[in-house]
């Protein structure tokens, strides 16, 4: 690996591309010349001669006449350059959401003219006013003749908790729901389910329910089973759909209600002690039935229904749909398509649409349907007293050969992948497979493609999660042939970013939780908790030098559990399960007697901090201490605290183990109970154990 030359390093920082950073381990190390070369031609920049390209970077804005995006915080002093020829007027106006007009006021602020492409350029500078309303705007620039128009965008200061949840305290479970299945299910938790599990919770006092991600993944199998690596964030997976709850299911005839009857009872329900949980039968008897009620006539107020909703979601959705009819015929794997339909704007595609029309429509009536069944869960959920109702969680990206990665191709950044550098509990680092949004292109369209996605996370809920929240800040990219270790950060605009997550959630009326656990810049947490985003704080995690944080010092913007879906649940965590799991493996790099000793020693000190507080006995047996880590959560100032339903149930088995993909069945692991034998959600709402951590956190923390 060689050393980057310092005019490498220069233009390097020009876009955002870190040369060096500090580790896990407290010490700096140098990004080599190679990733550094390879992440800026992800950028497509020419690094052949690095002293022209960051001349050209500098020219990037003087070659503008107005930002093609800015992004600016509701009540802060701001301004605007406008570029125009030198001595010429200059004049910018605001085009608000509302159609009305505001003319900006010029600021005598003198910036040298620059030479540009033989043309002498002048910057005129323009205050925008701290008063101007939340929402999407529009910058118009002109001067003599030429006019030229850009995005602004007014975000909230502060967002915090919506109204509905202001007040106290929420608690709430979180759940992999394709693990929670009913005997109504078809093998898989389902949007029903949801709701089910939602009136229970609320009937236990909880605010809301945090779910896996519910992207969409492929239409056809092999389907992937972590939901954190789906086809599209933009739209939902019609896997989680209730057949039986389509209002056309009740017109269908006698004799086909009976067909999808029996294709349901072939649907493999995994109740043996060692099953998994199986996507693609699943699925594949859930789509022929789904094949049997779209057939079925749609009255004039269900047809208007679904033309609405098409027009509400507009070139987006029928995108998704094409590219999900193209998968069918060619594979899920885009990059594996025939040359011409891998441009989403081609003939061929255009023409393919045509000739599949009907196809197409049936991916987006699914996505209709999912729209109505995500609104259903989430008013049975509301109705039963929940303050938030459903939490979504939003994955950090997409798969590379995906329908967001085929739509949105120029978007992304190729030949790279983010990933994670190494840290204490993945020491060799992680590559999540996904390919990076690029930064630039994301200003250049007033980050729209971020702002649908947040839009449609949120419509039917209450509260998103955003895994890896420290991806707005920067994003550790992995050049495609390198280890996860050899990869740097990349930075993003934060305030951008944030900004639009905070102004979409605060019209929807939800709260924001960001994951930031991991190696994260202490000026990070501080500025999302400045916006009011609340962070991630697991107990395990909470750690002041080599002891607990005690429960007084933690946060009190944050959610706070004991566990989370990528450690064991406690009654594993208890017992070493994870270190056993990593160094079968091949996770940890020592020897696992040494391991499970730290682990134990670190477990036990918990474990004192938590008796030091009268809440846990000498002997008490496992279930007694999963009460009282929970228990010591409502010692805490924050704001939301949270179980994970497998501690509800006495589960043992981790969903998912980082750094790993088909060496362990992550995300296939089914909701069980203390005997590691598969339960119901029938089990779930009947379970006096999951009462009682209900209430023992419920008591605790004053609800």
């Amino acid at each position: 690996m060689t050393s980057p030359a310092a005019d490498l390093v220069d233009l390097a920082h020009a876009y955002g591309v870190m040369t060096e950073y500090v580790d896990w381990r407290g010490r700096t190390v140098e990004v080599s010349a190679e990733t550094i070369t390879a992440v800026l031609g992800a950028m497509d920049v020419a690094v052949d001669d690095p002293g022209q390209a960051l001349a050209e970077k500098a020219l990037e804005d003087w070659r503008r006449m107005v930002p093609p995006c800015l992004v600016v915080v509701q009540g802060e002093e701001t301004t605007c350059w406008v570029h125009v020829v030198d001595g010429d007027p200059a004049r910018l106006e605001v085009e608000l959401e509302d159609g009305t007009w505001r003319r900006l006021g010029q600021v005598d602020r003198w910036v040298e003219p620059q030479d540009v492409d033989g043309t002498r350029v002048g910057e005129a500078t323009f205050a925008v006013p701290p008063d101007l309303p939340l929402g999407y705007h529009r910058l118009h620039a002109s001067s003599d003749d030429a006019k030229v128009a850009g995005t602004l965008i007014v975000t909230p200061a502060w967002l915090g908790l919506p109204e509905t949840a202001a007040e106290g305290r929420s608690w709430g479970f979180a759940a992999q729901l394709y693990s929670v299945r009913s005997r109504g299910s078809w093998g898989v938790g389902d949007l029903h389910d949801l709701g089910e599990l939602a009136e229970w919770s609320a009937g236990l006092g909880a605010d809301y329910v945090l779910v896996n991600p519910l992207h969409a993944a492929e239409p056809l199998p092999h389907l992937e089973p972590s939901p954190y690596l789906p086809s599209s964030r933009r739209f939902f997976n019609p896997l989680y759909i209730r057949v039986e709850d389509i209002p056309e299911y009740a017109g269908l005839p006698v004799a086909r209600r009976a067909m999808i009857d029996q294709i349901r009872a072939h649907a493999p329900m995994g109740l043996d002690e060692d099953s998994a949980i199986e996507r693609d039968p699943s699925w594949s008897a859930k789509l022929a039935a789904l094949l049997m009620v779209h057939d079925v006539e749609r009255s004039p107020e269900r047809a208007r229904a679904f033309a609405e909703f098409r027009a509400r979601e507009g070139d987006a959705l029928l995108q998704f749909a094409t590219w999900s009819v193209l998968a069918e015929d060619h594979g899920n794997d885009a990059r594996d398509w025939p040359e011409e339909l891998r441009d989403m704007d081609s003939e061929a595609v255009a023409d393919l649409a045509v000739r599949h029309v009907g196809r197409v429509g049936f991916a987006m009536w699914l996505q209709w349907v999912l729209d109505e069944q995500l609104a259903a869960a989430q008013a049975r959920a509301t109705a039963a007293g929940m303050r938030l109702g459903t939490m979504h969680d939003l994955a950090v990206g997409v798969h590379p050969g995906g329908a967001d990665a085929w739509r949105l191709r120029h978007v992304y950044a190729g030949g790279v992948r983010v990933g994670a550098p190494p840290d204490p509990y993945n020491q060799l680092g992680q590559n999540w497979s996904q390919p990076p949004w690029r930064p630039d292109r994301l200003a250049e369209l007033a980050y729209q493609p971020f702002r649908e996605l947040i839009g449609a996370v949120l419509r039917h809920a209450g509260g998103v999660r955003v895994d890896h929240v420290i991806g707005l800040f920067r994003l550790w990219w992995i050049p495609e042939d390198n280890s996860a270790d050899q990869g740097t950060y990349v930075h993003y605009d934060h305030r951008a970013l944030i900004g639009v997550l905070a102004l979409e959630a605060h019209r929807a009326g939800a709260v924001v939780v960001g994951e930031d656990l991991g190696v994260v810049a202490p000026e990070a947490r501080g500025y999302l908790r400045d916006r009011g985003i609340l962070g991630t704080s697991i107990l395990w995690f909470e750690r002041d030098g080599d002891g607990p944080l005690p429960a007084e010092r933690w946060r009190e913007w944050c959610l706070a559990s004991v566990t989370t879906h990528d450690l064991p649940p406690s009654a594993g965590y208890l017992a070493g399960d994870h270190v056993r799991l990593q160094h079968e493996l091949g996770l940890l790099s020592g020897s696992l007697d040494d391991d499970l000793a730290a682990a134990a020693a670190e477990r036990e000190s918990w474990l004192a901090e938590v008796r030091s507080r009268g809440l846990l006995a000498e002997g008490a047996s496992v279930e007694e201490t999963v009460v009282a880590l929970h228990r010591y959560l409502a010692l805490t100032p924050a704001r939301m605290l949270n179980i994970a339903l497998t501690d509800a149930v006495g589960d043992r088995r981790t969903q998912n183990q980082p750094g790993t993909v088909d060496e362990y069945p992550n995300w296939r692991v089914p909701l069980s109970g203390p005997d590691g034998k598969p339960i119901l959600l029938e089990d779930v709402v009947a379970s006096d154990r999951a009462a009682a951590l209900a209430r023992a956190l419920g008591d605790r923390a004053g609800y």
